[in-house]
C-alpha cells in the first residue's frame, strides 16, 4: 500500500512532459485518480487516446480530464471539486525567448496562477501541494525565470503563513535542465542530425544540469513525502557543457547511420535572457540548506517583519558558494552518452526498447 492509495492527485499543467511521466508511474498503482488540468484540449485528446490505447478501461479511467486555466480562478475551483487530496502544479510559461518578449504573460501564469492554485487548495482542504521551478528562479536574469522566482516567493509565504501542522502543506522543488522534456535541446539536435544539418550551439562553454523526468518526478515525491510548509527541495545533479552534449548525441546517433557521426556543429551565440551557467542553489540558500543525501532541503526563513528583535545578519553566508553547474559534477562524453541511455525515445531509436509512441514524438 502506497501514501496514494485511494488518494486523488491533480496535476496542474497536466498534459506536459512531467504529467505523461508521472501517469507512467502511477497509472498502474493504488491510486484512485489523477486529474488532469490545462487549457489545451488538443493535448489532452491526445493523451485520452493515448492511455485508452496503451491501458485497459479500469485503469485509462482513472484519469479524469478538466479545461480550464490556472489564470481563472473558477475554473481552478472547479476542478476541486469533488474533493483532491494532492496536487502537483507544473502549469507554467516557461520557453526564456517568448517570455523575453511577452513578460506579463509568465507573471499571469507562473505568479497569479501559481497564486490561484495555492489559494484554492487551502480553501479545498487539499492535503499537499508541491510546486515546480527551475534553476532560472535563482540569480534570476530573464523574465521567465523572474516569473518563477516570485512563484516561489509566493508558495514560501503561503506555507509560512499556515505554519507547522496545518492542514495543507505547501512546498516547492527545483531543478535544472529536463532532458528531452517538450520544447528542450536534445529533440531540436535530433532533428538536425538527422536531417544532414549542423547542431546548432548557442554557446559551447554554457554549462547546464543534467536530469532525467523520471529523476524530476522523484525529487516531486521525496519533497511530498519529506516537505514542511515552506520547504524548497533541490536534487543533486550533475552537469556537462553544450559541446559535450553535442558530441555525446552524434556519437550516439552515429551507430544508427555512420553519416550521423559527420554532423557539424555552428556556433550561433546566445538567446535572449540566457546564462552561461545555471545556479540551483544560491550562496543564501545554501547558509541554511540541509543536505538530505541525494537532496537539499532548504527550510524557508522564519523571521517575521519585526526586524528589530534581530541584531545583525548572518555571518555564515559570506563563507558559502552557490551550487551551480559550473562547480557541480561534471559530465564527459561517455557520462553523457550513459545519460542519454536513460532517454526513451533514444533508446527506441537505437531499437533497445520497442516504440510506443509515433517517432516524430520526441519528448519523453
Amino acid at each position: 500500500m502506497s501514501i496514494f492509495k485511494d488518494k486523488t492527485l491533480l496535476i496542474t499543467g497536466g498534459t506536459g512532459s512531467f504529467g505523461n511521466m508521472v501517469l507512467k508511474r502511477f497509472l498502474e498503482s493504488d491510486i484512485k485518480e489523477i486529474r488532469i488540468f490545462s487549457r489545451d484540449e488538443k493535448k489532452q485528446d491526445d493523451m485520452r487516446h493515448h492511455l485508452q490505447d496503451q491501458y485497459p478501461p479500469e485503469v485509462a479511467n482513472k484519469v479524469k480530464f478538466y479545461i480550464g486555466d490556472v489564470r481563472n480562478r473558477q475554473s481552478v475551483d472547479i476542478v476541486m471539486r469533488g474533493g483532491v487530496d494532492y496536487i502537483f502544479s507544473a502549469a507554467a510559461l516557461k520557453q526564456v525567448p517568448s517570455c523575453e518578449f511577452f513578460p506579463m504573460q509568465a507573471v499571469e501564469t507562473n505568479v497569479y496562477g501559481t497564486n490561484n492554485v495555492l489559494e484554492s487548495a487551502i480553501a479545498h482542504g487539499v492535503k499537499n501541494v508541491v510546486v515546480l521551478s527551475t534553476d532560472k528562479a535563482a540569480y534570476p536574469i530573464n523574465a521567465m525565470g523572474i516569473s518563477k522566482a516570485m512563484m516561489e516567493k509566493v508558495a514560501t509565504a503561503k506555507g509560512r503563513q499556515l505554519g507547522t501542522n496545518a492542514e495543507t502543506t505547501i512546498c516547492c522543488t527545483r531543478y535544472g535542465n529536463v532532458m528531452a522534456s517538450r520544447g528542450s535541446v536534445i529533440p531540436l539536435w535530433v532533428e538536425q542530425i538527422e536531417a544532414g544539418k549542423p547542431i546548432t550551439i548557442t554557446d559551447s562553454h554554457m554549462t547546464r544540469f543534467m536530469m532525467t523526468l523520471n529523476d524530476a518526478v522523484d525529487l516531486v515525491i521525496y519533497a511530498f513525502e519529506h516537505g514542511e510548509n515552506g520547504d524548497l527541495f533541490v536534487q543533486k545533479a550533475p552537469a556537462a557543457t553544450l559541446d559535450v552534449l553535442a558530441e555525446a548525441l552524434i556519437q550516439t546517433y552515429a551507430k544508427i547511420n555512420p553519416k550521423y557521426g559527420e554532423t557539424k556543429v555552428k556556433i550561433i551565440g546566445t538567446r535572449h535572457g540566457e546564462k552561461i551557467y545555471e545556479t540551483l542553489v544560491t550562496r543564501e540558500e545554501m547558509s541554511r540548506a540541509i543536505d538530505m543525501g541525494n537532496y537539499y532541503r532548504i527550510p524557508c526563513d522564519g523571521r517575521d517583519l519585526n526586524y528589530d528583535k534581530v541584531e545583525g545578519g548572518n555571518p555564515d553566508i559570506d563563507k558559502m558558494e552557490e551550487y551551480h553547474s559550473h562547480n557541480t559534477a561534471r559530465l564527459d562524453v561517455d557520462g553523457m552518452k550513459e545519460l542519454l541511455l536513460k532517454l526513451t525515445f533514444i533508446r527506441e531509436d537505437l531499437g533497445l526498447q520497442p516504440r510506443a509512441k509515433a517517432r516524430e514524438i520526441r519528448s519523453e
